[in-house]
């Protein structure tokens, strides 16, 4: 019996795996990838008798047979998926029957697009006294949401929203966050298939009219919609600073010491 490796594969940039992901492709004897969202690029670190399939097309139980088959008679398989299998990622949906056909596991954490994201627009998503909360959802859509999740009772904290697989229910996001009290001048930022190489699109707008700058730019899938108090804080210059890199504040590294009059 071999052992599956649950590899994530980062936002999109093939050099945006982590380290260990990329040496268990180089390695692998048999590699089940998610083809609608992962870069093709990462398969040509595999090694020329590796067995490939993409998964895209495959039902749930196939992926599970083909997976579960492959650990029964290889050493090293690999299911590469987009971003961080721990999120979004149908990972105990996966693992619930390959468990019970003993098959040994290991999950190798990936980007996350809610990060690449913000890192791509150069964004932060806390700020000093101002928001420390990072709230990652979704909006309801074939999958229903439990209704003490819905995006209105979540906007309500007023937190950073970082919201997943909704690019076609942007006009549905913005009425929740009306109905949470945002104003209609809240800043939007939505990235478009992040750190993929000449994809990658940055799209700023603000709640009354992000819905229409993506219709226009034809942005329908593969988005992160980020939204909250710390967005665009670099236009502003008023922040808060944190207190941790202050003259007069001490921490075990340094001992505070009065400023300049």
């Amino acid at each position: 019996m071999g052992k599956l490796w649950i590899v994530g594969a980062g936002p999109g940039a093939v050099d945006l795996i982590t380290v260990r992901g990329r040496e268990l492709i180089s390695r692998a004897d048999a590699i089940l990838y998610a083809g609608s969202l992962v870069s093709r690029q990462h398969l040509a670190f595999a090694p020329p008798h590796c067995e490939v399939a993409d998964s895209s097309g495959m039902t749930l139980e196939t992926m599970v047979a083909w997976l579960g088959e492959r650990c029964r008679r290889l050493a090293t398989v690999v299911r590469l998926q987009t971003g961080d299998p721990s999120l979004y990622g149908a990972l105990t949906e996966l693992t619930t029957p390959l468990r019970q056909q003993d098959v040994e596991m290991e999950v190798v954490s990936g980007v996350s697009s809610a990060m690449a994201a913000a890192a791509a627009a150069v964004e932060s998503l806390t700020l000093p006294e101002t928001t420390q909360t990072v709230i990652l959802t979704r909006t309801e859509g074939r999958t229903p949401m439990p209704e003490r999740e819905r995006l209105r009772h979540l906007a309500a904290h007023g937190t950073t929203l970082c919201i997943f697989l909704s690019a076609t229910l942007l006009d549905k996001v913005t009425e929740e966050l009306f109905q949470a009290g945002w104003p209609p001048q809240q800043p939007v930022l939505v990235v478009h298939k992040v750190s993929w190489p000449n994809e990658e699109r940055i799209i700023r707008g603000n709640l009354s009219n992000i819905a229409d700058l993506c219709r226009h730019a034809n942005v329908t899938s593969q988005a992160m919609i980020i939204t909250g108090p710390a967005l665009e804080a670099a236009s502003r210059h008023d922040n808060p600073v944190s207190r941790l890199y202050a003259a007069e504040f001490s921490h075990q590294f340094r001992t505070a010491f009065d400023p300049l009059p």
